[in-house]
Protein backbone atom coordinates (compact mmCIF):
# COMPACT_ATOMS: atom_id res chain seq x y z
CA UNK A 1 0.00 0.00 0.00
CA UNK A 2 1.33 3.45 -0.96
CA UNK A 3 1.48 5.82 2.00
CA UNK A 4 -0.67 8.93 1.91
CA UNK A 5 1.29 12.11 2.54
CA UNK A 6 -0.43 15.24 3.79
CA UNK A 7 1.16 18.40 5.13
CA UNK A 8 -1.77 18.68 7.54
CA UNK A 9 -0.49 15.72 9.57
CA UNK A 10 2.04 16.71 12.23
CA UNK A 11 4.11 13.57 11.64
CA UNK A 12 4.14 13.65 7.83
CA UNK A 13 7.60 14.22 6.33
CA UNK A 14 6.03 16.36 3.60
CA UNK A 15 5.47 19.01 6.27
CA UNK A 16 9.23 19.36 6.67
CA UNK A 17 9.59 19.78 2.91
CA UNK A 18 6.90 22.45 2.86
CA UNK A 19 8.55 24.29 5.75
CA UNK A 20 11.89 24.19 3.94
CA UNK A 21 10.57 25.53 0.63
CA UNK A 22 8.36 28.12 2.32
CA UNK A 23 11.45 29.61 3.98
CA UNK A 24 12.28 32.99 2.44
CA UNK A 25 15.98 32.21 2.11
CA UNK A 26 15.30 28.87 0.43
CA UNK A 27 13.04 30.53 -2.12
CA UNK A 28 15.58 33.21 -2.93
CA UNK A 29 18.45 30.72 -3.20
CA UNK A 30 16.50 28.50 -5.60
CA UNK A 31 15.55 31.51 -7.73
CA UNK A 32 19.13 32.80 -7.71
CA UNK A 33 20.76 29.44 -8.54
CA UNK A 34 18.37 28.86 -11.42
CA UNK A 35 20.43 31.29 -13.52
CA UNK A 36 23.80 29.62 -12.94
CA UNK A 37 25.92 27.81 -10.35
CA UNK A 38 27.47 30.21 -7.86
CA UNK A 39 30.22 30.15 -5.26
CA UNK A 40 29.33 30.76 -1.63
CA UNK A 41 30.63 34.34 -1.71
CA UNK A 42 28.67 35.12 -4.86
CA UNK A 43 25.46 33.83 -3.28
CA UNK A 44 26.18 35.80 -0.11
CA UNK A 45 26.81 39.06 -2.01
CA UNK A 46 23.57 38.75 -3.96
CA UNK A 47 21.40 37.78 -0.96
CA UNK A 48 21.18 41.10 0.85
CA UNK A 49 20.51 40.66 4.55
CA UNK A 50 21.46 37.01 5.08
CA UNK A 51 24.21 36.17 7.55
CA UNK A 52 26.96 33.75 6.55
CA UNK A 53 25.75 31.31 9.22
CA UNK A 54 22.15 31.33 8.01
CA UNK A 55 23.32 30.99 4.41
CA UNK A 56 25.57 28.06 5.34
CA UNK A 57 22.77 26.36 7.28
CA UNK A 58 20.26 26.89 4.47
CA UNK A 59 22.64 25.64 1.78
CA UNK A 60 23.44 22.53 3.85
CA UNK A 61 19.76 21.83 4.44
CA UNK A 62 18.99 22.22 0.74
CA UNK A 63 21.88 19.92 -0.11
CA UNK A 64 20.64 17.34 2.40
CA UNK A 65 17.16 17.54 0.87
CA UNK A 66 18.59 16.95 -2.61
CA UNK A 67 17.67 20.41 -3.93
CA UNK A 68 21.20 21.66 -4.55
CA UNK A 69 24.62 20.17 -5.06
CA UNK A 70 28.02 21.54 -4.09
CA UNK A 71 30.31 20.65 -6.98
CA UNK A 72 33.86 21.47 -7.99
CA UNK A 73 33.88 22.89 -11.53
CA UNK A 74 36.56 22.88 -14.22
CA UNK A 75 38.14 26.06 -12.86
CA UNK A 76 38.74 24.34 -9.51
CA UNK A 77 36.14 26.39 -7.64
CA UNK A 78 33.27 24.75 -5.80
CA UNK A 79 29.87 26.12 -6.69
CA UNK A 80 26.34 25.50 -5.57
CA UNK A 81 23.89 24.49 -8.27
CA UNK A 82 20.34 23.26 -8.48
CA UNK A 83 19.80 19.56 -8.90
CA UNK A 84 17.07 18.18 -11.13
CA UNK A 85 14.80 18.09 -8.07
CA UNK A 86 15.74 21.67 -7.18
CA UNK A 87 14.94 22.83 -10.71
CA UNK A 88 11.37 21.56 -10.26
CA UNK A 89 10.97 24.17 -7.51
CA UNK A 90 12.04 27.13 -9.61
CA UNK A 91 8.77 27.74 -11.45
CA UNK A 92 6.48 27.79 -8.39
CA UNK A 93 8.95 29.86 -6.36
CA UNK A 94 9.48 32.29 -9.23
CA UNK A 95 5.69 32.66 -9.42
CA UNK A 96 5.75 33.70 -5.75
CA UNK A 97 8.55 36.17 -6.47
CA UNK A 98 6.59 37.69 -9.35
CA UNK A 99 3.45 37.90 -7.22
CA UNK A 100 5.32 39.54 -4.31
CA UNK A 101 7.01 42.11 -6.54
CA UNK A 102 3.81 42.82 -8.51
CA UNK A 103 1.60 43.29 -5.45
CA UNK A 104 3.94 44.96 -2.98
CA UNK A 105 2.22 48.33 -3.31
CA UNK A 106 -1.20 46.80 -2.59
CA UNK A 107 0.20 44.98 0.45
CA UNK A 108 1.86 48.16 1.75
CA UNK A 109 -1.40 50.10 1.26
CA UNK A 110 -3.34 47.39 3.12
CA UNK A 111 -0.82 47.47 5.96
CA UNK A 112 -1.10 51.25 6.21
CA UNK A 113 -4.93 51.06 6.33
CA UNK A 114 -4.78 48.32 8.98
CA UNK A 115 -2.26 50.24 11.10
CA UNK A 116 -4.31 53.44 10.81
CA UNK A 117 -7.44 51.57 11.95
CA UNK A 118 -5.55 50.04 14.86
CA UNK A 119 -4.23 53.44 15.87
CA UNK A 120 -7.79 54.83 15.83
CA UNK A 121 -9.06 51.92 17.90
CA UNK A 122 -6.37 52.51 20.53
CA UNK A 123 -7.11 56.25 20.73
Amino acid sequence: MTPTFTVFSATCPSRQSLARIANKWTAMIVILLHEQPLRFGEVHRQMDGISKKVLTDTLRALERDGMIAHRVHDDGHARYELTELGRTLHEPLQALQIWAESHVEQVLDAQDRYDDAEDLARS
